[in-house]
């Protein structure tokens, strides 16, 4: 069976990568560039992540996409939130978790690029498409979710001529869960970018950042990233 990634050199991206990659054919990984803050840098660890599987690595741009994005992820005019380990907290109030997400939010990011995705794959006679939706994000992000894999999923089957499937590994794991099963599959996750922003080093305050840190320290392991960058 072969299958096309979605790779964003993000923790869950590279962590489904390698899970898949251990039963199935990787064929591509694809990386989309639509302005995002972090764009080079996931593209630039998108690109050794392909090189250490030996797969094709191919970037797409969506210059409209980003002309059409407000919100802090793309728009550098507008601050993108800082949360805390309390923040994230299932204490904590909801409304602090759904403000970050509607500040990050991408109109309709995963839709177009799964459908993208899905025309290279039946193209190329790839049965799966790759990605890292999970548990933890699904509860903040509805295009994360189980129903939206299947909504897909049932949308492919009208789409593409062989039936296309979302194959998402970390679909009901929460990040510590995430972390422990990459590093149990020996994800090369020294060159994982979660980090909202771009710079030399993680800003370790975007709500990215913070479910990171948090997934490590639950899982008792220390951060390749941040020992690759000294931290």
């Amino acid at each position: 069976m072969k299958a096309i990634t979605l790779l964003s050199s993000g923790l869950d991206s590279i962590a489904a990568l390698a899970i898949a990659a251990e039963s199935l054919e990787i064929e591509m990984a694809i990386t989309f560039d639509y302005g995002q803050r972090a764009g080079q840098r996931e593209i630039e660890y998108s690109r050794k992540v392909c090189e250490h599987y030996g797969i094709e690595h191919r970037v797409i741009k969506l210059d409209w996409l980003a002309g059409i994005t407000h919100t802090s992820l793309v728009n550098r005019d507008e601050d993108v939130p800082s949360l805390s380990f309390e923040d994230i907290d299932e204490t904590a109030p909801a409304a602090i978790t759904e403000a970050s997400a509607k500040a990050v939010w991408v109109p309709n990011r995963n839709g177009v690029m799964l459908n993208i995705a899905g025309s290279f794959a039946e193209s190329s006679g790839c049965d799966y498409l790759i990605v890292g939706f999970n548990g933890e994000e699904a509860g903040t992000f509805p295009d994360n979710s189980l129903d939206y894999v299947r909504a897909m999923d049932r949308a492919f089957s009208y789409s593409t001529q062989n039936g296309v499937r979302v194959l998402a590994p970390l679909i009901e794991l929460e990040k510590t869960e995430i972390v422990r099963k990459a590093l149990e599959v020996k994800a090369p996750l020294e060159y994982s970018w979660s980090c909202y922003h771009g710079e030399e080093t993680p800003c370790g305050e975007c709500e990215s950042c913070v479910r990171r840190v948090r997934a490590f320290k639950n899982a008792g392991a220390k951060d390749p990233l941040l020992e690759r960058c000294g931290i």
